[in-house]
C-alpha cells in the first residue's frame, strides 16, 4: 500500500513563493508517474503539474497553462519525494493541493488515472 504525505502549504501574499513537498511510502516510486492537482472551493479538481517516472530519456514534465513559467515540479527518487515550487503566486492559485501517484510511468491529466492520493495541503494567496 502506498501512502502520500504532503507538506508546505500556507498563507502568502500575491507574488510570494511556496514549495510543496510530497513524500511517498510503501514502495519505491521511481517508475511511477506523479502529479499535483488542486481544487478550489466550488470548482472541480484540476491538473497542475506532472512528472513521469524515470526512463532512459529522463522524466518529462507537464504543466497546466495557468501555471507554466511559474511552477516547477521535480522529484528526488532517492528520497521518494516530489516537490512543487510555486513562484509568483496569484489569488487564483488558492486551493487545496493534492499529490498523486499512478501505477504507470507516463503523466496523465485526469485524476481518475491516478491510483493513490495524499490528504491535501491548503494554499491561500491573498492580494
Amino acid at each position: 500500500q502506498v501512502e502520500l504525505f504532503e507538506s508546505g502549504g500556507g498563507s502568502v501574499r500575491t507574488g510570494d513563493s511556496l514549495r510543496l513537498s510530497c513524500a511517498a511510502s510503501g514502495r519505491a516510486f521511481i517508475t511511477s508517474g506523479m502529479a499535483w492537482f488542486r481544487q478550489a472551493p466550488g470548482k472541480e479538481r484540476e491538473f497542475v503539474a506532472g512528472i513521469a517516472g524515470i526512463s532512459w530519456r529522463g522524466s518529462n514534465t507537464d504543466y497546466a497553462d495557468s501555471v507554466k513559467g511559474r511552477f516547477t515540479i521535480s522529484r528526488d527518487n532517492a528520497k521518494n519525494t516530489v516537490s512543487l515550487q510555486m513562484n509568483s503566486l496569484k489569488p487564483e492559485d488558492t486551493a487545496v493541493y493534492y499529490c498523486s501517484l499512478r501505477n504507470s510511468r507516463e503523466v496523465a491529466f485526469t485524476g481518475s488515472q491516478y491510483d493513490y492520493w495524499g490528504q491535501g495541503t491548503q494554499v491561500t494567496v491573498s492580494s
